[in-house]
């Protein structure tokens, strides 16, 4: 007896015109089409005249996959489809299972087809530029338990994350804990997007973040997608990168800046609290990125728009000098970034008239270096990476009113009088500071902060900006 054959055909998400030429020769030519009821509306006409139809309901999958196999053994050709791709959490895997359960030598054929979740990201943009997965939330066949694991996994991977049967009548709170534990490793203003009835007639397209999403707007009809830490909107698009265009911008960047790039990120998604004013988190990562020290999220105080405000400063003109404790303070400063904005870093420790000074007043040579340094430049920015003494000196000054400074950063390091320097400039409220608190401190911090500063302008994309 002639045997004949099934094809599983992956219809797409709807429309007809997403329908592949392969899919609809096959239905056009095959003698029995077996599917879900719903889903004959999206071949309405294509089938050829006189072929068996056989729908069924909801669930009835197996159902399905007999049928296939009983006419497939009369001979005829038989089509299964599937919205979507049939191989996509549709019909394909059980059609080979059975296959192999009945030992059963009937040719299957599989016929990709446009998935919902590739409908979904053309009408988005481009959000799955990049390494992606997809994840059912339906637990009929699944345990909540192993979708959760992959939940998290895509989460700390960084995937851009397409979302199956999001949410149902039944399952109304596992997109809420799906949400919970991106937000555990993702930006809160991570881009997603939603299409529900995608490549139909009633679709809807919706461009929100991961803090915003309403998921009382989501049904079993929708797709959602999460996009990566590289995502972004561009007008009424989402996309992600693949990195051609950065593989050309970045060129000049070099090896360490990349690494530096990536030390960033990795830090960010370290810090227990990452909803502090961005400001104070691009200190911070400057901090840790030199320090390797997490404790530097406890210890360094931030002053409100501390930063912001020095950065203004210095771009606009009116702050022209920084002034160190000491010369690896300065050194650590970044020289193209005082170069491009037209700054002077300057130490006067080694100023000819430092000993003579210091010798006639019996003070320290980085006491005396910040008196002449005030004289010349008193609303410079001030910065301390070395010496308490210094630091107090500073203080002292500015009560006579004889130092107006722009800010201070104040990360002496040590055992004596270290953090009541710390302490003594505290009560100066009108002027901007940065102190890492307690003894630690050095002038490699120092430094780095005054980075952190001078490239503010880079913290909206947290990247560690320019050669700066």
């Amino acid at each position: 007896m002639l045997k004949g054959k099934i094809i599983v055909a992956g219809i797409g998400p709807g429309s007809q015109e997403d329908i592949t030429p392969a899919v609809l020769e096959a239905i056009k030519t095959s003698d029995v089409i077996v599917g879900y009821k719903y889903y004959f509306q999206f071949i309405e006409g294509i089938s050829k005249p006189g072929a068996i139809c056989i729908d069924t309901g909801m669930r009835k999958e197996k159902d399905r996959a007999e049928e296939a196999f009983k006419y497939a053994e009369e001979g005829k050709t038989v089509c299964v489809i599937s919205s979507g791709d049939a191989g996509i959490y549709g019909m394909t895997p059980l059609v080979y299972e059975m296959k192999k359960e009945k030992n059963s030598d009937i040719e299957v054929i599989a016929l990709p087809g446009i998935s919902a979740f590739q409908k979904a990201a053309a009408l988005l943009g481009a959000p799955i530029g990049h390494d992606f997965c997809v994840i059912s939330m339906s637990d009929l066949m699944t345990s909540w338990e192993t979708i959760e694991k992959r939940i998290k996994a895509a989460a700390m991977a960084d995937f851009v994350t397409a979302i199956y049967n999001p949410k149902s009548k039944g399952r109304y709170w596992q997109l809420h804990r799906l949400i919970e534990l991106f937000l555990e490793e993702r930006d809160p203003q991570t881009p997603v997007g939603y299409v529900r009835q995608a490549g139909r007639e009633d679709q809807e397209i919706v461009i929100t973040t991961l803090s915003e999403l309403d998921i009382e707007k989501i049904d079993m009809f929708t797709i959602v997608i999460i996009g990566n830490s590289q995502s972004h909107t561009f007008g009424n698009q989402i996309i992600t990168p693949r990195g051609y265009y950065r593989e050309g911008r970045d060129a000049n960047v070099g090896l360490g800046q990349s690494i530096m790039i990536k030390s960033f990120k990795t830090i960010e998604s370290e810090l227990k609290n990452k909803e502090i004013p961005l400001g104070h988190k691009w200190a911070l990562l400057h901090a840790i990125h030199t320090t390797a020290d997490f404790d530097m999220e406890n210890i360094l105080h931030v002053d409100k728009d501390a930063v912001e405000t020095l950065n203004k400063s210095f771009l606009s003109g009116k702050t022209k000098q920084i002034i160190t404790d000491v010369t690896m303070a300065a050194s650590g400063i970044r020289k193209g970034a005082i170069e491009r904005l037209g700054i002077e870093a300057k130490c006067y420790l080694h100023d000819e008239r430092v000993a003579e000074l210091a010798q006639q007043h019996d003070i320290t040579r980085t006491q005396a270096g910040i008196r002449l340094a005030v004289e010349e430049h008193p609303d410079a920015l001030y910065v301390f990476g070395n010496a308490p003494t210094a630091l107090m000196e500073l203080c002292k000054l500015i009560r006579l009113g004889k130092a107006h400074p722009a800010g201070i950063i104040a990360s002496p390091v040590g055992f004596v009088n270290v953090k009541e320097s710390k302490h003594m400039i505290k009560p100066f409220k009108e002027i901007p500071k940065l102190i890492v608190e307690g003894r630690k401190g050095g002038s490699n911090l120092a430094a780095t902060l005054v980075n952190s500063i001078l490239s503010f302008e880079d913290a909206e994309q947290l990247r560690p900006g320019r050669n700066v």
